[in-house]
């Protein structure tokens, strides 16, 4: 019993290593039975329960008739997305700004040329998007410049939690464009600091967009 009990273990991790690492992508459905077994090199009630364990688990959901589809690549993500459920908008903002502060300060010190080019073309596809009047496509490229950031700090235990925390930031952006803003120069400036190294400034410039937003509701 030990010893399948082990077997299943194995088989599992290495379900999750195809969904983890984007081999098996979210919205794809999975091989067949036969395919796995061939694959763990297990015997077909392995597999089961390997899958139920999966499913069980949040990453994978099964479809009568269709097949096996990876629902999510990150147990963290779902369990995270349950518990933002329920959370306001200021809640948001409060784990927002715990999150986004600091890796503004850390992006000013650890940015590489790479990074840099990338927050200029979020920063660009935001300026048109909010000259279009096209709140969708400024939604995104306000998430895609804070994700930038984010992904600036070269941390990656932040970049994991708010990757985690994507879904709700997004909830959280598209409230805020229900109402005018002008905070283009507050980007500007934040992505500046960034780029001249500037991490006092950078935090200061984080905070200080956040700290409008809470005083707007």
């Amino acid at each position: 019993m030990a010893q399948r009990t082990g077997l299943i273990d194995i088989a599992v991790e290495r379900l999750r290593l195809q969904i983890t690492s984007g081999l098996w992508p979210v919205g794809g459905r999975i091989p067949t039975e036969p395919e796995l077994t061939a694959f763990l090199g297990v015997g077909r009630n392995t597999v089961r329960e390997a899958v139920q364990a999966l499913v069980h688990a949040g990453l994978l959901a099964r479809r009568q008739g269709s097949g096996t589809y990876v629902l999510s690549d990150s147990e963290l993500g779902l369990v995270m997305s349950r518990e933002f459920a329920g959370a306001t908008h200021r809640d948001v903002l409060e784990v927002r700004r715990a999150i986004e502060v600091e890796a503004a300060r850390l992006a000013a010190e650890r940015r590489t040329p790479d990074d840099v080019a990338s927050l200029r073309v979020h920063l660009a596809d935001r300026a048109a998007a909010s000259r279009a009047g096209d709140v969708e496509a400024l939604a995104a490229a306000d998430l895609a410049l804070h994700a930038g950031v984010v992904s600036a700090s070269h941390n990656p235990v932040l970049v994991s939690l708010y990757e985690s925390l994507l879904g709700a930031v997004r909830e959280n952006i598209r409230t805020n464009l229900e109402r005018p803003l002008s905070d283009h120069e507050a980007h500007a400036e934040l992505i500046a600091a960034i780029e001249n190294g500037v991490p006092e400034e950078a935090l200061a410039h984080s905070a200080s967009y956040l700290a409008d937003l809470f005083e707007q509701g």
